[in-house]
């Protein structure tokens, strides 16, 4: 019986739809993260998963029955740090999970020219969101959709001032997360854009032997030092052993020109043989035309990240250079739509066979 019919066929065994699933908002009381308002959103299929309403609406801890799906650093959920934008003070309270959005002017690492100086991936995971709505499910009316929406402004006096609006919905009984986002420029005057949606996988879906499944041609920026992973030689699709070469700060990433299917749909995600489980995540190439593949093998920070993007995480200030930056004109928006699913068995074989 799948997860659906299982819901159905208890509808009318419960008076309070939490039994079953729905969102329940709350307040951190402890550790570095007090004060911090998160959801947590029960698709009552195994599927779980909460957000940190305080950090852009991201994706902290990610849980598929007995199995955790997403990274979690050292750090954990903290609070924002609304100033976060100067040099590399981005990764003192990058917490993993299993989305951090990066954005909306300025994905990359620091830097500073005629146009000013910015910090490492911007400020929009740094930023508190205004909830304007939490759409409940309700079984016993055949209602199974629910929706939260929240609106993060990156903005100031002078300019730029761009919103984000963004819904991450799912139904009952499908273990299925969806984003969507509007980016649009508030302001009167053009405004740089770009976007990153780092999403963070960790143990024990990302283990020794895991496939990881992209297609597409890709380069990776040098050097070629002893942790390089993107290289002839290495079988990068493959998770590896804990890494020395990874340990501090040693990693690697690479810059994909992402397939498309028919339909224009990217596909990505990540196989377990051992666990049985398979996530894949799915995304318009024409919104989000790059994905980026990070991967730190270190011990006790064991990771790997697929990063649909609307640029390599090169910064505005290249961008413009090679002419690839986007500007939005006053009340200009632009929308990208994610999907995150937990496949179904019988659907995994299928999925990837797609990647041969």
């Amino acid at each position: 019986m799948s997860a659906l019919d299982y819901i159905h066929n208890g509808k009318d065994k419960i008076g309070n739809t939490a039994q079953i699933g729905g969102i329940e908002t709350s307040v951190l009381d402890n550790g570095l993260g007090r004060g911090s308002r998160i959801a947590w959103i029960n698709t009552g299929t195994g599927l779980r998963y909460k957000l940190v309403l305080d950090r852009g609406m991201d994706i902290a801890d990610a849980f598929y029955k007995e199995h955790s799906l997403a990274w979690l650093s050292h750090t954990g959920v903290v609070p924002p740090e609304r100033f976060s934008d100067k040099g590399m003070g981005w990764i003192r309270n990058f917490g993993g999970g299993l989305l951090t959005t990066c954005g909306l002017s300025h994905v990359g690492g620091p830097e500073e020219d005629e146009y000013g100086a910015r910090g490492l991936h911007g400020l929009i995971s740094n930023t508190p969101a205004e909830i304007i709505s939490i759409d409940q499910p309700d079984p016993a009316a055949g209602k199974m959709e629910m929706s939260i929406t929240g609106i993060i402004r990156e903005t100031q006096v002078f300019g730029p001032s761009l919103e984000l609006k963004r819904t991450i919905s799912g139904q009952l009984g499908e273990a299925k997360i969806s984003i969507h986002d509007e980016v649009i420029n508030r302001g009167n005057q053009k405004a740089p854009h770009m976007i990153l949606y780092h999403v963070n996988f960790g143990w024990p879906l990302i283990d020794e032997g895991t496939d990881l499944l992209w297609k597409g041609d890709w380069h990776s920026p040098p050097p070629d030092a002893e942790g390089k992973m993107f290289k002839d030689g290495i079988n990068f699709r493959k998770c590896p052993v804990p890494m020395e070469a990874h340990s501090g700060t040693g990693e690697d990433v690479a810059f994909i020109d992402v397939e498309s299917d028919a339909s224009g749909s990217a596909n990505c995600g990540i196989y377990n043989k051992k666990l049985g489980l398979a996530v894949a995540l799915r995304f318009p190439k024409e919104q989000l035309p790059w994905l980026i593949n990070w991967q730190h093998w270190g011990k006790k920070e064991y990771v790997t990240a697929l990063e649909p993007a609307t640029n390599p995480p090169i910064g505005q200030k290249r961008a413009r250079e090679e002419n690839s930056l986007i500007f939005l004109s006053p009340n200009e928006s632009r929308s990208y739509a994610l999907e995150l699913e937990v496949l179904a068995p019988e659907k995994i074989e299928s999925f990837i066979t797609s990647f041969l």
